[in-house]
């Protein structure tokens, strides 16, 4: 076996023949240099240690050939990160192991009943804390609006566990000051998928979960609701359409709504799953860590990072109708550059998962809401 070694970095020479031997058979080498870190780029390690890069060619299909290098390069001490670049393939050998998190099952439960306490104090009104037997009154908000939310985040959690990729439990955060007691909940990936099919299985399942429970309660709060005249005096808060939901109001109230001067006036159950829609709508604007930016990652690799641009302009515009917006728009261009990487980003996506990817892009169209809210 020919091949060049640049003397770029400081490996040992035993080190570097164990790793292209450990490739040998699946991969044709043609070059073996130092390389910049996947890990330090993708935020897991503080230091920069050596890393190799290996380029050529694989011989044999990339997701075969990952599965033996990745088993070979552990048994070296070595993670395995394979990339294409222009026409060579690339497998990046990073000494160590990827770490974990531990799991903080406790503050995930804690911040889920101080969520619970946060969603019923909102749902009942904002009942005086001396009257604590009013919470009870919010419980058919808090339980509809956390039952969405926990089907989006335990949709990412069994789809983690179920594809290789360890993940936090869904950790909830109150917000007793905001209109739905909180703001939803986050779950970490503790370390990267193993491939884009893994990355798209997590990313879609959140919200296509989240949907499932949120049509129906949707569906069941607008059957609770009702019709009226806007009030001439006073001011209200007005929800925002999406097109799903304008679509839902026209087949229960045979029309479009609000037209005429009236609007559906929602029970609490209709506002949770309302929210339920908005927060689908937020998690795939397809930009950085969002379960959309994953599927734009996904769909387009490093070009992804033009449309997070053109998505921080279009948030810039939409600040003109509604000013939340902005800060939207400065969290996209502060964090929304940073993608998911896969250890094997060469594996491409099946026929019917590209679809499945592009079908929950127009999924985003559809529950996006220009406008969430507007006094009037």
């Amino acid at each position: 076996m020919c091949y060049n070694q640049s003397k770029m970095f400081a490996a040992d020479d035993l080190t570097t023949a164990r790793l292209v031997a450990a490739v040998a058979d699946v991969f044709e080498v043609r070059d073996v240099r130092g390389a910049a870190n996947p890990g330090f780029a993708l935020g897991l390690f503080r230091r920069l240690p050596v890393t190799i890069q290996i380029s050529g060619r694989l011989l044999v299909p990339s997701e075969a050939a990952y599965d033996v290098i990745a088993a070979r390069f552990r048994a070296l001490g070595y993670i395995a990160f394979l990339r294409r670049r222009g026409q060579r393939d690339v497998v990046l050998a990073m000494p160590g192991e990827l770490p974990v998190a531990p799991t903080r099952y406790g503050v995930a439960v804690a911040l889920f009943l101080v969520t619970l306490i946060s969603t019923l104090w909102v749902g009942a009104g904002l009942p005086d804390p001396g009257e604590p037997l009013r919470l009870v009154d919010g419980w058919p908000f808090a339980a509809s609006l956390l039952g969405i939310l926990l089907a989006h985040e335990l949709g990412h959690f069994f789809a983690s566990r179920r594809l290789g990729v360890p993940a936090s439990p869904p950790y909830f955060i109150p917000m007793p000051v905001s209109f739905l007691g909180t703001m939803g909940a986050v779950i970490q990936m503790k370390s990267p998928p193993r491939n884009r099919r893994a990355l798209l299985g997590v990313a879609i399942a959140g919200p296509l979960a989240g949907l499932v429970v949120a049509i129906p309660v949707l569906l069941l709060g607008l059957s609770l609701s009702e019709v009226q005249p806007f009030p001439v005096t006073g001011l209200i808060v007005q929800e925002g359409n999406s097109l799903l939901y304008a679509a839902l109001k026209l087949a229960l109230f045979g029309r479009v709504l609000p037209a005429g001067g009236e609007d559906v006036f929602l029970h609490p159950v209709a506002l949770a799953g309302w929210a339920g829609l908005l927060v689908t709508g937020l998690n795939l604007i397809p930009a950085g860590q969002l379960d959309g930016g994953h599927v734009a990652y996904i769909l387009f690799g490093e070009r992804a990072r033009w449309l997070t641009a053109g998505v921080v302009v279009a948030l810039l515009g939409l600040s003109l109708l509604w000013q939340g917006w902005l800060l939207w728009a400065g969290l996209v261009f502060l964090f929304g550059r940073v993608h998911a990487v896969p250890l094997d980003d060469v594996t491409p996506l099946r026929s019917s998962e590209r679809a499945l990817a592009i079908l929950v892009l127009l999924i985003f169209a559809l529950v996006f809401v220009p406008i969430p809210l507007e006094i009037r």
